[in-house]
């Protein structure tokens, strides 16, 4: 889930600061580059005080023990915008240009001819926050306390802390989080090798 809405959440971000000039937008690029320099582990603990007081829909007040607590914080992404932006910003605007003559809008623009065009780089966000949030476990083991809501790795851990281990279930797990990769990385392996490509040329 948190790569689906971050792969929309964080291509609309970018392609709004590579393309719309609006005031602030500087500002907020210059945030956004220093935000990917700020570990996980400085803001963890100010994260999970505030999303113990958030209410949700059911009537909860509380985000604790559950699983919007690992999704939604991480769907906005500081890398993930960047690297989106450096793409886009390479795309010719005349092709914008062309779509703007014909009356096409800026989300119409977005959906119909940035997406297309950017398929190497959306396989390689993809990619990448898949391999990063699959093998979470400091914010899991902090924000659940039952078995409920618990990814894999946490599970994982579990078995580790059994006497005798039991290696069948060990490996189970690890099986369990291997073949996603694997799977993940197969379906978008063409574009994600023309997105290394084209990045090595134009560096």
């Amino acid at each position: 889930m948190i790569v689906v809405f971050g792969l929309f959440v964080n291509s609309l971000i970018a392609y709004a600061l590579a393309r719309m000039n609006f005031p602030g937008r500087r500002l907020m690029l210059a945030v956004m580059i220093a935000l990917i320099i700020v570990p996980f582990e400085s803001i963890a603990v100010p994260l999970l005080l505030m999303v113990n007081n958030l209410p949700w829909f059911d009537g909860s007040t509380t985000w604790i023990d559950s699983y919007q607590v690992q999704i939604i914080p991480f769907i906005a992404d500081a890398f993930s915008i960047f690297l989106f932006y450096q793409f886009f910003i390479g795309i010719p605007k005349e092709l914008e240009e062309a779509a703007l003559v014909d009356g096409a809008g800026r989300f119409r623009m977005y959906w119909r001819l940035i997406v297309p065009l950017s398929r190497p780089v959306f396989a390689t966000v993809a990619i990448l926050q898949f391999l990063t949030h699959i093998g979470d476990f400091l914010w899991p083991l902090m924000v659940t306390t039952g078995d409920t809501f618990r990814p894999l790795m946490i599970g994982l851990q579990v078995f580790f802390g059994q006497q005798p281990r039991s290696w069948g279930e060990i490996m189970a797990f690890a099986s369990m989080i291997t073949i996603p990769i694997l799977i993940v990385f197969l379906l978008f392996q063409r574009w994600f090798m023309q997105s290394v490509a084209s990045t090595g040329i134009k560096g």
